[in-house]
């Protein structure tokens, strides 16, 4: 037991490690639609169901999604990618504003934001559309564009970081994000990155990158040695050979998931696993005898008997992937079969995962990816770094829906105590300074809010929720009773000040509270110097008292809507409407608790 909760402590290290490490994210970014329906009937018109819309959920995908994780795990995650203007651009520009990403994404008029919309009935996915293809390809001026967009976010980190150099994470699915000259710069500009981490659908488009890591599906390993000539080779008693198809398929976004295959199960009798087939892609498939696998145009033939599967068929490939892609360490991911990892010191990791349903997994890699990314950058050592991408990885896929991790909940995982998750804690102005100036040479944002919060209630948190999502620090400043009295009344505060303190450090999403006598925040404010400082409300930035104060000392302003029929007056006011209007019972006073109980 005392080893396992040492070992929690050395992976809750390197969590702790990370916050606030630089990476900048480039390649296919797109918009993951859910629409969520009930379904009682057939329609008359086929044998299909009709279905009633209950609600819509809107996430980033792709390179977005790998962004956002990177966020969510603590890291300073910047964006790169080109983005329509359209209706789904603006979503996902939402998406990547309430995680905290830097949004440095790059607008293509005329070129549609790549959509994945799911059709869900019972939490089963009835059907998927999919928009935005490789033919919508970026023009010369785009490229340029999105060119000067990778230089100037790299300068951007490197300052932020006090002259570190950053992570860079390449996600190519695709879709038309990185063409030639794009690869070619990245390639070309290698050197000003410390840490490179590539996820393509097609591998041999990188060929000089010299990645830290790369991180292919079964699939994309198969068709890169396939590519790569695929020699024949013994490992472990077994002949395995690849046979390259005539001619290639069409490159594409790919989602491999796992499922029964028809027919077929495993020499151990679980069922064997299918590959989502995208156009002209072939699927991927283990025979019933778990001899042979197939998968796009490739087919991967063994006589090693039974029992051998994709992790054992991967395991034998590592040291080729690792000399075919040039990078440090791969990991070849089985989606709920675990992944495979090597690196250079030749040694085999495998590391699994429960199996969940499909509508479970989407993401899934984006977030293993970024957290393998995070505790390389790091310096962890790879066991360390294929647990925590693999613990994170499993951590996301308890709901349907596009997979996050959030810092706190891979924290919560570990078993770590309060203390050493940085839990909210209400502090004195001078141990905030203290406070933020560490954090400030670790080179994190700080998020400053203010107000009463005299009743905690839905609004509330949904608001510090958001303006926690704008930095990786948030501090909310609360007025004293004698303030609060003096903006709202005599009446007020329902609660005293160490009440609504403690309510507000309670939450997951507050960093540090602080407690102030002036009417005003003027002071704290100069103190702290927010980088972004958030106000509740329907008006514009402009209209915020401090605004001219923040900009003044280089912060910016947000608002944030309240969520409507939720504020502390009104729940204070139905609170006094039901003490004022007595029941029958209080209004009898035979009906008394006195009277009935003689």
């Amino acid at each position: 037991m005392a080893g396992a909760a040492a070992e929690q402590r050395r992976l809750a290290t390197v969590v702790e490690s990370w916050l606030g490490r630089p990476v900048l994210i480039v390649g296919d970014a797109m918009l993951d639609e859910w629409r969520f329906a009930d379904s009682d009937r057939l329609c008359r018109e086929a044998p299909a169901p009709v279905l009633t819309l209950r609600r819509r959920i809107s996430a980033a995908g792709g390179a977005a999604n790998t962004a956002v994780n990177v966020a969510t795990l603590g890291g300073r995650a910047v964006l790169v990618a080109p983005v329509g203007a359209d209706v789904a651009g603006d979503e996902l520009h939402d998406c990547l504003d309430r995680a905290g990403v830097w949004d440095r994404t790059v607008n293509q008029p005329g070129r549609p934001t790549p959509v994945k919309r799911r059709m869900l009935a019972g939490n089963q996915i009835l059907l998927r559309e999919d928009s935005g293809d490789a033919d919508d390809a970026l023009d010369p001026d785009g490229v340029a564009r999105l060119l000067t967009a990778l230089d100037c976010a790299t300068e951007e980190l490197r300052a932020a970081a006090g002259g570190e150099a950053p992570t860079l994470v390449v996600c190519d699915y695709g879709l038309g994000a990185l063409p030639a000259p794009v690869r070619a710069w990245l390639v070309e500009q290698r050197e000003r990155y410390a840490t490179v981490a590539l996820d393509a659908h097609d591998l041999a488009d990188w060929g000089g990158l010299a990645p830290t890591v790369v991180t292919p599906s079964f699939a994309e390993a198969t068709r890169l040695l396939a590519r790569a000539g695929g020699a024949h080779r013994s490992t472990a008693g077994a002949d395995l050979h690849l046979e390259h198809p005539d001619s290639d398929p069409a490159d594409g976004p790919s989602e491999l998931s796992v499922g029964a295959a028809p027919g077929g199960a495993r020499a151990d009798d679980r069922p064997g696993p299918v590959g989502e087939p995208t156009a002209s892609e072939g699927r991927v498939a283990l025979t019933g005898d778990g001899l042979s696998v197939t998968g796009t145009g490739v087919t991967v033939n063994t006589e090693a008997g039974a029992g051998v599967d994709r992790a054992v068929l991967a395991e034998s490939r590592l040291a080729e992937l690792r000399a075919h892609t040039g990078a440090d360490v791969v990991a070849v991911t089985l989606d709920t079969d675990g992944a495979v990892v090597g690196g250079a010191d030749g040694e085999r990791r495998r590391s699994h995962s429960t199996p969940v349903p499909a509508s479970h997994a989407v993401g899934a890699g984006d977030a293993y990816l970024a957290a393998m990314t995070l505790a390389l950058a790091a310096d962890a050592p790879l066991p360390t770094a294929a647990q925590l991408a693999q613990l994170v990885a499993t951590i996301t896929v308890s709901d349907t829906g596009t997979c996050v991790c959030l810092r706190e909940d891979l924290l919560a995982a570990l078993d770590m105590p309060s203390e050493a998750t940085g839990h909210p804690a209400v502090v004195g102005t001078d141990e905030l300074d203290a406070i933020v100036a560490e954090h400030r040479e670790a080179g994190r944002s700080v998020v400053f809010t203010n107000g009463c919060f005299d009743v905690l209630h839905p609004g509330h948190v949904r608001y510090l929720e958001q303006a926690r999502a704008l930095g990786d620090l948030l501090i909310v400043a609360v007025n004293s009773d004698g303030s609060v009295r003096r903006l709202k009344g005599p009446d007020r505060p329902v609660n005293p000040v160490e009440d609504r303190g403690a309510l507000l450090a309670a939450l997951s999403c507050v960093d540090h509270v602080v407690v102030f006598e002036e009417d005003s925040p003027a002071a704290l404010i100069e103190a702290v110097r927010p980088d972004v400082y958030v106000k509740g409300g329907d008006y514009p930035p402009e209209l915020v008292p401090e605004a001219p104060l923040v900009r003044r000392l280089g912060g910016q302003v947000r608002t944030l809507g309240y969520v409507p029929d939720r504020s502390t007056s009104a729940i204070i006011e139905r609170i006094r409407s039901h003490t004022q209007d007595p029941s029958p019972q209080a209004a009898d006073p035979s009906l008394s608790p006195r009277t009935q109980a003689s």
